[in-house]
């Protein structure tokens, strides 16, 4: 395919998604840490189509501001009325009538597609086809729209299912709805597409006929069952998630990555895994996450919008928060958070410690039970640590506070106070110890209950 060749994917995303029972729009729903619309975008994108038509339904500016948070250039239009996918299409004039040699549509619900598919699509339009559909071979065809073909494989038409013979019906060779078109001729096309049938619709589908009239070749272009996959439902939405979820599984272990027990580990579309990382079984790591070199991630510890350094361990059971950076070989243990932090080079937060909006200095040790107390309940204050400093047990820092390198800070202190380099600090209750208190508390409890007082 010749890279002078100039591409518009239109991208239909006004659908309602009523059967999700969402106040969220359906396209804005996530597989693998992002929306579908942005799943498909992604695509379009890597098959290396610059010019981007999202049509979008009335109101629904949230997916508008989804669709050019993905793709910038991208132009977006409004379906005012729902009248069938080539009535979608036509939503876009504006943006069709600038020309291109390949138009393609594609559908925001199917988060799956690849690039692949994309490319094959305007490869068939490259080597003369007027229209190329993508097909697949179905397990059960009911529902789907079947591609009709001549004995030489051309595409002879596409039949909705309402509209299908009892003998196109047992045709498994079924519709994925994204298609691609002659950009020259497709606004013509499209201008002809009538309603004439069961549904009252503009069916994008009758474009085949319409440009075999003309005399122009259509073909298919096979894709697999589960790239196509669309997600009218909550249930659907979850057989998504686990084919993204195998996929990016198996990409991430044939690239190095150890997973003992892959089936209950999930991932990011935008994980970044260096080689020779492990991670344990249970693992969830949301959007955002990057782990480097020889990192490992133990058993069920959550990360979201972190960075792990090369040979760093985090968990078992552990947090890491937006922000959360932690350094080479730093150690985040069990029962520990890290939200908006630095942990240097070395550092150790091994237990049932919080450490919010700080920075701890290489090497520093930070004792089980610690938190930073960094919110007043108005705004957010920041603790810094220095490099090989020690904090007690059970310790309170009060942000903002400093605590110099090498200094000691003694367990179940509460810092208020800026400590220096190398000092001790300790701030906690005298102990008072009273000899006897506690035999003379028991026999004066024990004579006012025999007195029934």
């Amino acid at each position: 395919m010749s890279s002078s060749r100039k591409a518009l994917a239109v991208v239909l995303a006004a659908g309602e998604g009523t059967r999700m029972k969402s106040d969220t729009p359906k396209v804005l729903h996530q597989v693998a840490g992002q929306s579908m619309l942005a799943h498909v975008l992604a695509a379009v994108a890597a098959a290396g189509v610059e010019n981007v038509a999202v049509v979008v339904g009335p109101g629904r500016e949230d997916v508008a501001a989804e669709a050019l948070r993905r793709a910038p250039h991208a132009q977006t239009f409004v379906q005012a009325e729902r009248l069938g996918t080539a009535h979608a299409v036509l939503a876009a004039r504006e943006a069709l009538i600038a020309g291109c040699d390949d138009l393609l549509v594609l559908f925001a619900d199917t988060p799956l597609v690849t690039s692949r598919a994309v490319r094959g699509l305007r490869e068939a339009l490259a080597a003369g086809a007027g229209v190329a559909a993508l097909g697949f071979l179905a397990a059960d065809p009911f529902g789907y729209g079947r591609l009709l073909q001549d004995e030489g494989g051309r595409l002879l038409a596409i039949r909705e299912e309402k509209d299908a013979s009892e003998a196109e019906r047992s045709i498994r060779l079924c519709n994925a709805g994204l298609m691609a078109m002659d950009g020259a001729a497709a606004l013509g096309w499209l201008g002809r597409i009538g309603a004439a049938n069961a549904k009252g619709e503009y069916y994008l589908t009758d474009i085949v006929e319409i440009a075999r009239r003309e005399g122009r070749e259509a073909g298919v272009v096979l894709a697999d069952e589960t790239e196509v996959l669309g997600v009218n439902d909550r249930i659907q939405l979850a057989q998504a998630e686990a084919v993204a979820q195998s996929r990016l599984r198996r990409a991430a272990m044939a690239a190095g990555v150890t997973m003992i027990a892959p089936e209950t580990v999930f991932l990011s579309s935008d994980t970044v895994l260096g080689r020779d990382v492990t991670i344990e079984p249970h693992v969830v790591i949301g959007p955002g996450v990057s782990i480097a070199d020889k990192a490992v991630i133990h058993a069920f510890s959550h990360l979201e919008g972190a960075t792990v350094g090369q040979g760093a361990t985090i968990g078992p059971f552990a947090r890491l928060r937006p922000g959360a950076a932690l350094a080479e070989r730093a150690k985040v243990g069990n029962f520990v958070e890290i939200k908006n932090a630095n942990v240097a080079k070395g550092a150790k937060v091994n237990h049932l410690t919080y450490i919010g909006d700080a920075d701890i200095g290489a090497n520093a040790n930070i004792g089980a039970g610690t938190i930073t107390c960094n919110y007043d309940g108005f705004f957010k204050y920041r603790t810094e640590i220095g490099e090989n400093a020690f904090i007690g047990s059970n310790s309170a820092l009060v942000a903002p506070v400093k605590i110099g390198a090498g200094a000691y800070v003694g367990s179940g202190s509460v810092v208020t106070k800026n400590v220096g380099a190398d000092a001790l600090a300790v701030a906690r209750g005298r102990q008072v110890e009273k000899a006897g208190w506690g035999a003379a508390f028991r026999a004066a409890q024990a004579e006012r209950k025999k007195g029934g007082k």
